[in-house]
């Protein structure tokens, strides 16, 4: 079978042959032909060998994807805690635990797209926050990227009643579908006007650095606000002065997995893959995996390789 193979660490993968796994000999364990699977960020974040969980050459990326069985079952599978082993190749054992079936109709290309990226807000909602009130208010830090974009998707599924964006291109954000305000992030980020928000009873958090900074001084809550960290566009460090945690009820936490574990993942597994089956359709790059050493290094959409 042929698979995308890391060489050498800060290089484009390669296309190459390699044998095909043995048909696995354990009953938790299942094999699946590769249909679809998403150039992540974590993907791109492993295969340049800077991520904690990657440490051995060669490495075939990829840690999700969208199989089907020699029974024609379609399977979204999850790899991700794996340490070598990828989704870049024809043929992938996966651990049952960590597969789910595919809803009837929905789009396999879309599916490997999206549910990486759902991931993030889905278990921040699911396992960081804690009591959240009926028609919880949300503002979500990074509404214009993919995951951000889910994330307000996702987040009405989940019950949320009034859903803010806030990014910095403002004809991105209108664009953002199912907002009910938003919040364009200006420069520098003092001028943001964040206080005219109000109350919010959730943060989610991709960019980090000096906006939430600047986001935790200027909100006025009239209760518990639950911050969750997920993603550092804009920073990987915060400085945040100790009068802001004396005078406001801020619950801060972060979403990742060690922030919650495998198995309660795989407990969310087939409910977010639901979910991100309802999802609009987004725009996805769909291109061969015979090609993932040109499309690499690909910016704008998210792409997904096919055989």
């Amino acid at each position: 079978m042929h698979a995308a193979q890391v060489q050498q660490w800060g290089e484009a993968p390669k296309y190459i042959e390699v044998p095909t796994p043995s048909a696995p000999a354990l009953e938790d364990t299942i094999q699946v032909e590769v249909l679809a699977a998403g150039l992540h960020r974590i993907v791109r974040s492993r295969a340049s060998g800077k991520h904690y969980s990657v440490k051995n050459l060669p490495h075939t990326p990829g840690t999700d994807c969208i199989g089907v069985t020699p029974d024609g079952e379609q399977l979204y599978c999850s790899i991700s805690a794996e340490a070598h082993g990828g989704t870049f190749r024809e043929y992938v054992n996966v651990p049952k635990k960590n597969s789910c079936p595919l809803p009837e109709g929905a789009d396999p290309v879309q599916a490997a797209a999206l549910v990486n990226p759902g991931m993030s807000s889905w278990m921040a909602l699911r396992h960081r926050c804690q009591n959240l009130p009926s028609k919880f208010s949300i503002l979500i830090m990074g509404a214009t990227s993919l995951s951000g974009t889910i994330a307000v998707q996702l987040a009405r599924f989940l019950g949320a009643g009034k859903v803010i964006g806030c990014a910095r291109n403002e004809e991105a954000l209108k664009a953002v579908p199912g907002l009910d305000e938003s919040v364009t992030l200006l420069d520098p980020v003092e001028k943001t006007n964040f206080s005219s928000l109000g109350h919010v009873d959730v943060v989610l958090d991709y960019i980090y650095g000096a906006p939430a900074v600047h986001l935790l001084k200027s909100l006025e809550p009239k209760g518990t606000v639950q911050y969750v960290h997920v993603g550092s566009l804009a920073g990987l460090e915060m400085s945040l002065p100790g009068v802001v945690l004396r005078s406001k009820d801020l619950v801060i936490r972060g979403s990742g997995l060690g922030s919650f574990s495998v198995r309660d993942f795989a407990k969310e597994l087939g409910p977010l893959v639901k979910a991100c089956a309802r999802i609009e359709k987004q725009k996805i790059k769909v291109c061969k995996l015979s090609d993932v050493e040109r499309m690499w290094n690909e910016e704008g959409e998210r792409v997904v390789f096919v055989p």
